[in-house]
């Protein structure tokens, strides 16, 4: 099987259907999103129902919580806040509470998905470094476990050590543990703003990150055009 492992979409259709078309070349068969389908972009009702349509395996990000409430957003930097508030408003009550059942964590054939850490994967802990990674694998069973949150494609492997680094392509090895991060569909932060996947091939035990161009400006137009914080708009071309 061919896994497509996707995720932090933030309502950016542009870059949700490059990658789905991306994923319909490369022959996946098995679509799998690790969260934080809204927040921040101008399509969230629209990205939402793509997921839904796949009907595929699908875990709550920290924007898709925080669009199913109405918490005072307290944690969140004022422009995420207000992306936030806004979304609330296109969202109907029956997508609304669509997102407030998905769960946190959950297996997927011989992985696991979760969109932030494993250890308390509703406190949305960012995992940037091993000391970070470290607290997951104490609560990984699984050989591997596919996470978002932080935007950026990486790999932390454990082994007689635990080590990581970024990848392109990871042939799986008996013995270890894989903790991998997909990086973003819709807001990419490391520098390279091309929409970002992952392709698990099981049978092959390869797992192959993908990277695609996409139509960057209308979706910042878009974001300018619903009035929403243009930070939004503009951070999408410097992939931060």
């Amino acid at each position: 099987m061919r896994f497509g492992i996707f995720g932090d979409i933030h309502g950016n259709l542009e870059a949700l259907e490059t990658v789905l078309n991306d994923m319909q070349d490369q022959g996946v068969t098995h679509p799998v999103c690790i969260g934080d389908v809204v927040g921040y972009g101008a399509n969230p009702v629209e990205c939402l129902e793509l997921v839904r349509q796949l009907n595929c395996p699908l875990v709550k990000g920290n924007h898709d919580e925080e669009a199913s409430t109405e918490s005072d957003l307290r944690d969140f930097n004022p422009a995420a806040a207000e992306a936030i508030r806004w979304t609330r408003r296109h969202l109907s009550a029956e997508q609304r509470g669509f997102l407030k059942q998905v769960r946190y964590s959950r297996p997927v054939a011989d992985f696991t998905i979760v969109h932030a850490s494993l250890d308390s994967p509703e406190k949305w802990g960012y995992v940037f470094n091993k000391l970070e990674a470290a607290a997951s694998f104490t609560y990984q069973v699984s050989q591997l476990c596919f996470f978002g949150h932080t935007h950026v494609p990486h790999v932390f492997i454990r082994d007689t050590d635990l080590h990581g680094g970024f990848y392109s392509k990871i042939k799986v090895q008996p013995k270890r543990k894989y903790f991998i991060n997909v990086g973003s569909v819709g807001q990419p932060r490391d520098g390279d703003w091309r929409c970002s996947y992952a392709i698990y091939d099981s049978q092959r035990e390869l797992i192959e990150l993908r990277r695609m161009e996409y139509d960057v400006v209308k979706a910042q137009k878009k974001i300018v055009a619903a009035g929403l914080p243009r930070r939004l708009a503009e951070r999408l071309a410097a992939g931060r």
